[in-house]
Protein backbone atom coordinates (compact mmCIF):
# COMPACT_ATOMS: atom_id res chain seq x y z
CA UNK A 1 0.00 0.00 0.00
CA UNK A 2 1.32 3.48 -0.95
CA UNK A 3 -0.48 7.09 0.21
CA UNK A 4 0.95 10.07 -1.37
CA UNK A 5 -0.35 13.30 0.15
CA UNK A 6 0.96 16.83 -0.63
CA UNK A 7 0.40 20.67 0.89
CA UNK A 8 -0.24 23.29 -1.16
CA UNK A 9 2.02 26.07 -1.65
CA UNK A 10 2.69 28.64 1.27
CA UNK A 11 4.20 31.84 0.99
CA UNK A 12 6.38 31.28 -1.95
CA UNK A 13 7.61 27.84 -0.91
CA UNK A 14 7.11 25.00 -2.38
CA UNK A 15 4.87 22.22 -1.60
CA UNK A 16 5.49 19.28 1.53
CA UNK A 17 5.27 16.07 1.05
CA UNK A 18 4.55 12.74 3.34
CA UNK A 19 4.52 9.38 2.02
CA UNK A 20 3.36 5.74 3.45
CA UNK A 21 4.58 2.66 2.07
CA UNK A 22 3.45 -0.53 3.62
CA UNK A 23 5.06 -3.71 2.58
CA UNK A 24 5.58 -6.60 3.67
CA UNK A 25 9.11 -7.84 4.55
CA UNK A 26 11.59 -11.04 3.85
CA UNK A 27 10.72 -12.38 7.55
CA UNK A 28 7.16 -12.71 7.01
CA UNK A 29 6.54 -9.54 9.03
CA UNK A 30 5.23 -5.50 7.78
CA UNK A 31 7.48 -2.52 7.48
CA UNK A 32 6.24 0.75 7.21
CA UNK A 33 8.34 3.18 5.26
CA UNK A 34 7.52 7.00 6.11
CA UNK A 35 8.97 10.22 3.61
CA UNK A 36 8.64 13.54 4.09
CA UNK A 37 9.90 16.97 3.34
CA UNK A 38 9.55 20.08 0.61
CA UNK A 39 9.09 18.85 -3.18
CA UNK A 40 12.09 19.03 -4.98
CA UNK A 41 14.84 18.65 -2.30
CA UNK A 42 16.25 15.82 -0.04
CA UNK A 43 13.55 14.05 2.59
CA UNK A 44 13.69 12.28 5.68
CA UNK A 45 13.06 8.83 6.15
CA UNK A 46 11.50 6.53 9.12
CA UNK A 47 11.10 3.03 8.77
CA UNK A 48 8.87 0.95 11.56
CA UNK A 49 8.50 -3.33 11.63
CA UNK A 50 5.42 -4.81 12.30
CA UNK A 51 4.59 -8.68 13.02
CA UNK A 52 0.96 -8.00 12.81
CA UNK A 53 -0.42 -6.95 9.49
CA UNK A 54 -3.94 -5.66 11.52
CA UNK A 55 -1.11 -3.59 13.68
CA UNK A 56 0.82 -2.10 10.99
CA UNK A 57 -2.32 -1.50 9.08
CA UNK A 58 -3.52 0.55 11.90
CA UNK A 59 -0.57 2.54 12.48
CA UNK A 60 -0.71 3.58 8.49
CA UNK A 61 -4.35 5.04 8.93
CA UNK A 62 -3.19 6.71 12.35
CA UNK A 63 -0.18 7.84 10.40
CA UNK A 64 -2.65 9.02 7.32
CA UNK A 65 -4.85 10.68 9.48
CA UNK A 66 -2.28 13.24 11.42
CA UNK A 67 -1.08 14.44 8.36
CA UNK A 68 -4.41 15.39 7.20
CA UNK A 69 -5.00 16.86 10.48
CA UNK A 70 -1.75 18.89 9.54
CA UNK A 71 -3.29 20.34 6.38
CA UNK A 72 -1.90 17.65 3.50
CA UNK A 73 -4.10 16.23 0.75
CA UNK A 74 -4.22 12.54 0.11
CA UNK A 75 -2.92 12.81 -3.67
CA UNK A 76 -2.41 9.13 -4.44
CA UNK A 77 -3.37 5.95 -3.11
CA UNK A 78 -2.30 2.46 -4.11
CA UNK A 79 -3.24 -0.81 -3.42
CA UNK A 80 -5.85 0.78 -0.95
CA UNK A 81 -7.10 -3.28 -0.29
CA UNK A 82 -5.90 -4.31 3.47
CA UNK A 83 -2.66 -6.75 2.69
CA UNK A 84 -3.17 -9.79 5.00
Amino acid sequence: MRIYMQTGFLENKPPRYYQIILSRDLLGGWTIVREWGQQGAAGRVKREHFSDPAVAQDAVERIRDNQLARGYKVVFVQGQEYMP
